[in-house]
């Protein structure tokens, strides 16, 4: 018998469970640097932040990244069900992680900025894979230093708007504030899938008083994922140059994804925050992160597993609002 000499690429191969390479879905290694990704045509990156000294839950996200590089083994970057290839939309590469500083958040977080405006200001969308939620702190600073006019979607069980924790800036409690100081404005901003019993007054009230758009998660359950989505790129749309995406794995129901600090019960199903990813294309995401995924509480890897799967249909979501501009 004659080996096929036209192999099926989006096929696993006879590494998958003998060899994994340590990289996000397999993808080739390039340098966190704009002309090395330039010169390999990449046009969206990996990044892995290992960061959870900003915790104040229970901890073990900082090997988030290795758990959810690990649980990508037996998935591809082809859809068999609605023909999605993200091979034929993307040029992927794995930049590998931010060079932490242990015990020193604001240099952590100027390394983790730098790594990401070398991705965007090489053209690529920057995926980063957390972490603890101080780490968009980083993202959201690159991003509004690339593209000025940018507005933010979050998912999460919680508002992330505290002013600070204990005096401290960059805790998990506060991306979203500091998303604010870095430029976003905050009329163009969405949090959708709070829970009301896991938030405090004065949260809700920074959100009211800034404009914040509240897409509690009761509104979920009653209107469904395509309108929250419909409502979502409504407001992040107008008059921006491109949006940023941040995912808490919290904001599931902790049946769904018990892997994470805080878990939540009654949270978000997965196929209702999966739903209102695929209505998010025509909000123009240029740069999304994953956070909160902490392997140490996890069982059988299902929350690591779940994360993958929203990268993937979130990397789709992408292409086709592109696709459709086009």
């Amino acid at each position: 018998m004659t080996q096929d000499a036209n192999p099926d690429v989006t096929m696993w191969s006879g590494f998958l469970h003998s060899s994994i390479s340590g990289s996000f879905m397999r993808q080739p290694h390039v340098a966190p640097q704009r002309d090395a990704l330039k010169k390999a045509g990449v046009s969206a990156a990996f990044i892995g932040f290992p960061w959870d000294s900003m915790c104040i839950s229970r901890t073990g996200t900082n090997m988030g990244p290795k758990a959810l590089r690990e649980a990508t083994d037996q998935f591809l970057l082809y859809n068999a069900n609605t023909g999605m290839d993200l091979a034929e939309h993307f040029t992927f590469a794995d930049v590998g992680d931010v060079p932490v500083v242990m015990g020193n958040a604001a240099r952590t977080m100027d390394a983790a900025e730098a790594v990401i405006g070398e991705v965007l200001a090489a053209g690529a969308v920057p995926v980063t894979l957390g972490g603890d939620h101080s780490i968009t702190i980083a993202a959201v600073r690159a991003f509004a230093k690339a593209i000025p006019k940018c507005g933010l979607i979050l998912f999460d069980t919680h508002f992330d708007t505290a002013l600070d924790v204990g005096g401290e800036l960059l805790s998990h409690c506060c991306p979203i504030t500091r998303a604010v100081d870095a430029g976003f404005d905050p009329k163009r901003i969405v949090i959708i899938g709070h829970s009301g019993w896991m938030n405090p007054r004065s949260e809700l009230a920074y959100c009211r008083e800034k404009g914040i758009t509240l897409i509690p998660l009761e509104t979920v359950w009653e209107i469904g994922p395509a309108a929250v989505a419909e409502k979502a790129v409504s407001v992040v749309s107008k008059g921006t140059d491109g949006v940023y995406l941040t995912l808490d794995i919290d904001t599931l129901d902790s049946s769904h994804a018990p892997g994470t600090g805080v878990p939540t019960p009654c949270g978000m199903t997965s196929r209702e925050f999966l739903g209102i990813i695929k209505g998010l294309g025509p909000a123009n995401v240029r740069g999304f992160d994953l956070v909160e995924v902490s392997p140490s509480w996890d069982n059988d890897g299902i929350t690591s597993r779940l994360g993958v799967r929203i990268i993937l249909d979130t990397l789709a979501m992408i292409a086709a609002g592109r696709a459709s501009k086009a």
